[in-house]
């Protein structure tokens, strides 16, 4: 999904850190010092670094510079998503000002792996053989079609379903997770067993929003709006229009709770039964945590499951822009912070689920347990749930925006202000002039 321009932060704040933390930017251009670093360590160098909302990394900054006395690491964090956005773009183009490392999230890196030519290829630097280091659709995320690395991957957000233990047994389904996650193994048994949870608790929906389902869902085709050679697909899409005729249905017979994501009424939902289930990435539990407090304790809970397969929600890179003076340091750099070492001491710090391989054999990580919900083992739900995701779907140079057309559309039926197909021939039109818009440099 692509979340509006003030919902697109707090989307990625969730991402980004369980506790919702903001920061405020810094934003100098970036410069190199001559000043002599201490005893054999040759001259200082400054390494600057752009990211967005909580990335975790303040105390890690100063152990590397603790460990390398030439280098200082002046932090930029923007304010919000959208900020960071706009300083990239304007110092891409420009061709001057930004830092030596770029942070970039995952549903928007596609944009500037067409604009590869600006950003330093990892494998010049260290980066020759990733097998291993981090699962393999991490690494596909941030590699051109030529095979040049632009990013190095920190987090990511796997996804499970996390499901209202109670109203399970109310309306006579099993509760354990195993059996639970026996429940839906694919879409189509995901929505035949919300229809039998209706019937049973008919004021209670099966999910919060058909916004999000369907994000969850389109973001497992290998193509939903474009082809791999960016021919925009459209209605030729069968796949596309098969999964909105499966929402839409599941509207029709509410199933959802047409609720719009990230509104008021939408974290205040947490705090009543107004629905049983939800596409569950592991950033997600501190939100329903923190939105459905004391009534939602020991309430809900978590499967080792997602319908067709496994989903990913969430989770960011580290790019070096060619602009850097310092590209070999600052791909040092890049490269320590998203070792599995550091992504451990960020998980254990913020929450943040690793990308690299390497973590989830660490204690700290695979033997995690959750005491809201159930005290389930989360970071062995969310290991699995991560080898689980197989596929990279492409996605073209208008993909955001075509995908927020087509959730809009989604919302309009939700909410009652559009008839199914009206809002689908709607969203053909204007996804079709998005996809033709020029593209910007």
């Amino acid at each position: 999904m692509r979340p509006s321009a003030r919902q697109r932060s707090a989307v990625v704040a969730l991402a980004c850190s369980l506790t919702l933390l903001a920061t405020a930017c810094g934003g100098s251009d970036q410069q190199s010092s001559s000043e002599s670093g201490s005893g054999d360590d040759g001259p200082k160098i400054e390494l600057t670094i752009a990211t967005f909302n909580e990335f975790g990394y303040d105390d890690l900054y100063r152990e590397y510079e603790a460990a390398h006395p030439n280098i200082k690491i002046t932090p930029r964090k923007a304010k919000t998503v959208d900020e960071h956005v706009k300083n990239l773009d304007t110092n891409l183009a420009a061709g001057s000002g930004l830092a030596d490392i770029e942070a970039m999230e995952v549903s928007w890196i596609y944009n500037y792996l067409a604009k590869a030519d600006k950003f330093v290829d990892l494998r010049d630097y260290g980066a020759n053989d990733l097998s291993g280091r981090w699962l393999d659709w991490k690494v596909a995320g941030a590699t051109t079609n030529t095979g040049k690395i632009i990013g190095y991957g920190t987090d990511i957000g796997p996804e499970a379903i996390c499901y209202r233990k109670d109203l399970f047994a109310k309306a006579g389904l099993p509760t354990d997770r195993a059996k639970v996650a026996a429940l839906f193994p694919d879409w189509d048994s995901y929505f035949a067993t919300g229809r039998k949870f209706k019937e049973k608790l008919p004021k209670s929906a099966w999910y919060d929003s058909s916004v999000l389902t369907w994000e969850a869902m389109r973001n497992q085709l290998i193509q939903a709006y474009y082809s791999n050679n960016d021919r925009y697909l459209g209605d030729d899409n069968e796949l596309l229009k098969s999964t909105w005729d499966q929402i839409i249905k599941g509207s029709k017979d509410g199933l959802s709770a047409n609720l719009p994501a990230w509104s008021e009424s939408w974290t205040k939902a947490f705090r009543s039964d107004a629905f049983a289930t939800i596409a569950c990435p592991g950033w997600l539990l501190g939100v329903i945590q923190d939105n459905a407090g004391t009534f939602g304790k020991g309430k809900w809970d978590v499967a080792d499951v997602f319908p067709g397969g496994g989903g990913n929600w969430g989770g960011s890179y580290l790019t070096i822009p060619v602009q850097s003076t310092q590209p070999a340091e600052a791909a040092k750099l890049a490269a320590w912070l998203t070792a599995p070492e550091q992504q451990i001491k960020v998980f254990k710090k913020i929450g943040s689920f690793p990308s690299t391989v390497d973590a989830y054999d660490a204690p700290q990580v695979k033997s995690q347990v959750n005491q809201y919900f159930n005290n389930a083992p989360v970071g062995k739900i969310f290991i699995d749930r991560a080898k689980n995701v197989i596929l990279k779907q492409h996605k073209g140079p208008r993909d955001g925006e075509i995908n927020q057309v087509f959730s809009d559309a989604l919302a309009r039926v939700d909410e009652g202000k559009q008839k199914p197909d009206d809002a689908w021939q709607q969203a053909l039109r204007e996804a079709e002039k998005a996809a033709n818009t020029r593209k910007g440099g």
